[in-house]
């Protein structure tokens, strides 16, 4: 699993989950961290990805999510989503990283998370940099960071003025332009320090607690 917008100023926090098994075959040629791949290049891999992996899902955590919740709340509520996006009971998780995000230090009640608990017993292991020496968490960065960006792009056709074409909702000149004229708007992490009015504008927007995955073809 990997994760992608932990710094963005506004959008969700995206995570990626792709399920490899002992049968699963080589990696398709050229996967790399999504970081080091151009866009054109991580685009043509999705498809790849997605039919090389027993199973993969990607889940989101919106920004009013983000606020409430705090960010590492966050992140496990985006990768329960993913889990539960690619339907399958898993055995272990490779978290990118070395903060375990997805383990729950106690089993509180939490009204956001999925009803269907897909990681009851699962090992959860996090490695620094897993995405630059695992395939399948690199084939997880690459899932998370095109739907996320391609989501932000879409958003972004209707606040023009922060650049979220270009710049995914992270803090690029553009966008912190666009706020320090404009200030925030629904799409943006309010509880966090952005430049520009507090006032946010009352536009309905989608809240980004979304989650979308499948299973391998002909496999369980």
């Amino acid at each position: 699993m990997d994760e992608v917008g932990r710094g963005a100023l506004a959008g969700p926090v995206t995570v990626g989950a792709v399920l490899v098994t002992t049968d699963t075959s080589t990696a398709p040629s050229g996967l790399r961290d999504s970081k080091l791949l151009r866009p054109a290049a991580r685009e043509l891999l999705v498809p790849l990805v997605r039919a090389w992996a027993h199973a993969w899902g990607v889940g989101h955590a919106g920004a009013e999510e983000v606020d409430a919740l705090g960010i590492t709340r966050a992140l496990r509520l985006a990768a329960e989503r993913a889990l539960a996006a690619t339907g399958v009971l898993v055995d272990a998780v490779l978290l990118d990283g070395g903060h375990d995000y997805l383990t729950r230090a106690a089993p509180a009640p939490d009204p956001l998370r999925p009803a269907v608990a897909l990681l009851p017993s699962a090992a959860v292991t996090t490695r620094v940099r897993a995405d630059t020496t695992c395939s399948a968490v690199a084939a997880a960065s690459v899932l998370a960071k095109t739907e996320r960006d391609a989501l932000m792009a879409a958003r972004g056709q209707g606040y023009p003025e922060y650049a979220w074409g270009s710049n995914a909702g992270y803090g690029a000149p553009a966008h912190l332009a666009g706020l320090a004229a404009r200030g925030p708007c629904v799409e943006h992490r309010l509880t966090w320090a952005l430049p520009g009015s507090p006032v946010v504008e009352e536009v309905v927007g989608d809240e980004g607690a979304t989650s979308r995955g499948a299973r391998g073809a002909g496999r369980a």
